[in-house]
């Protein structure tokens, strides 16, 4: 644990260096905007490898109107009758616009796969189709960026652990990802057979050594911005106009209105 914690990135290098990579992934979401572009990233990994706070930090500066977050649920009953990928299509982005999937069409290769929520022939025709669906996708001018956030099992456990004692975080704790912590070697499989079969040149993956979360961050949105080949936009020219003169107006009463009562003054 000492290692550990020696090897950790000091907080104020990395706040540092998270507000300069903001400042560039704004100027990312301009170009984007600007040019029509369609940018896709894909996070997936085990559970608790940092996934959510990295989509946090890419996304905590951005306008939701052109970049936003696709955290899917289970699948409807009528989802599941449906070809595997349609229900992901409709959240793919148009031009100028940018979708961060916190989990994505590789639920089936992972959890689907270990947990038995999906057949074998399922599995195996996902495999297939994949690449297939990606290289749709690229060749259709959509940028597609796929991160793999890999963690070790002592601080997966340690994680899970600090969750279940934390009442703010013990939501991010569910039956299913206690449930993986004995299914560990069946998921390192499961995933080394993913990346066998859709690691494709035209939508690679990226693996993201996650243990420690700042450098985990840092190291994936410095890698996302050197692989886009974005440009600063010129700025929107924007000028404060005066405020005009009163023409009489006043505010109504304010016992006529209801007003938040002020906690604050019991502080």
């Amino acid at each position: 644990m000492a290692d550990k914690k020696a090897a950790a990135l000091p907080r104020k290098a990395y706040e540092k260096e998270l507000l300069r990579l903001q400042t560039e992934l704004v100027k990312l979401q301009e170009w984007v905007r600007a040019t029509g572009a369609r940018l896709v990233v894909v996070f997936e990994g085990r559970d608790a490898a940092g996934k959510g706070g990295t989509i946090k930090r890419v996304a905590e500066h951005l306008n939701p109107r052109v970049a936003r977050i696709v955290a899917l649920p289970k699948p409807t009953e009528r989802e599941r009758t449906q070809w595997y990928f349609q229900r992901y299509v409709e959240h793919l982005p148009a031009a100028g616009e940018i979708v961060l999937f916190d989990r994505s069409w590789y639920n089936r290769a992972g959890v689907e796969h270990v947990m038995g929520f999906c057949t074998q022939e399922e599995y195996q025709r996902f495999l297939l189709q994949c690449p297939i669906f990606e290289r749709m996708l690229v060749e259709d001018g959509i940028l597609v960026r796929k991160y793999w956030f890999s963690v070790s099992d002592t601080e997966q456990q340690d994680r899970f652990r600090r969750r279940l004692e934390d009442p703010l975080r013990r939501w991010k704790l569910s039956p299913m990802d206690l449930e993986s912590i004995t299914r560990w070697e069946a998921y390192s499989r499961a995933k080394d057979d993913m990346l066998v079969h859709t690691d494709i040149g035209e939508a690679p993956w990226y693996v993201v050594e996650s243990d420690d979360k700042r450098r985990a961050r840092l190291n994936t949105i410095a890698h996302l911005l050197a692989s886009v080949p974005y440009e600063e936009a010129a700025p929107q020219v924007l000028c404060l106009p005066q405020r005009p003169p009163s023409t009489g107006y006043e505010r109504p009463p304010r016992n006529l209105q209801t007003y938040v009562p002020d906690h604050t003054a019991s502080l």
